[in-house]
């Protein structure tokens, strides 16, 4: 049976912003692209989380804090934690950096201009996971951007998102988060929360 081109782009679109959510700008982080890299495809062992109980009359500066190691992420007020969620952070070549950060950006409909897929006039997908930096632009395609739902962006091309979560590294370099709990991350953090990116097993903790 063949498929109505809106609903073939209208699947297509979800499939990408599964698959090709991430950061807009690929990592160089130097010697610690071999450390991650050792363990980029190697499934997590720890348990997948899910959890959040709020309290805004909690005093104290919020944090969140990302373990790449864990492949985990804390939401912290002051120094209790109410949230905590599973991720996906990046992949062999597009290592999430390690580092002190704050929230510099926040859109809850955010939509990638580097990451996507290239689509026919028809609704047919013509390209799967395109770089408009990288993959040539098909005759007649246009782009279609991953969706990248309550993103904030820390740093660069870098930020939190809601998106595919499986058991391993698979971004580009965002951190991926399951939708709700991407949610609760977007709507308690503001402008200016820290965010701190460790990795403990490599040492890379600044």
């Amino acid at each position: 049976m063949r498929v109505p081109p809106l609903r073939n782009l209208f699947f297509a679109v979800v499939v990408v912003s599964g698959l090709a959510s991430c950061a807009e700008l690929p990592n160089d982080v130097g010697v610690r692209r071999y450390r991650a890299a050792v363990q980029a495809w190697r499934p997590s062992h720890f348990p997948m989380l899910a959890s959040w109980h709020d309290d805004p009359t909690i005093r104290g500066e919020w944090k969140i804090v990302i373990n790449l190691t864990t492949q985990q992420a804390f939401f912290y007020r002051g120094k209790v934690l109410v949230g905590t969620s599973s991720i996906s952070s990046g992949r062999l070549d597009f290592e999430t950096p390690p580092g002190k950060y704050r929230v510099i950006q926040k859109d809850e409909h955010h939509i990638s201009s580097q990451y996507g897929i290239y689509v026919a006039r028809s609704g047919a997908v013509l390209v799967h996971d395109a770089d408009t930096k990288k993959t040539p632009r098909p005759t007649g395609a246009r782009f279609v951007g991953a969706s990248m739902p309550y993103f904030m962006r820390f740093t660069g091309g870098y930020g939190m998102h809601a998106g595919f979560v499986p058991r391993y590294r698979a971004s580009h370099g965002c951190i991926r988060m399951p939708a709700m709990m991407a949610k609760h991350f977007f709507d308690a953090a503001e402008i200016g929360t820290r965010v701190e990116v460790i990795e403990p097993s490599t040492g890379v903790q600044r």
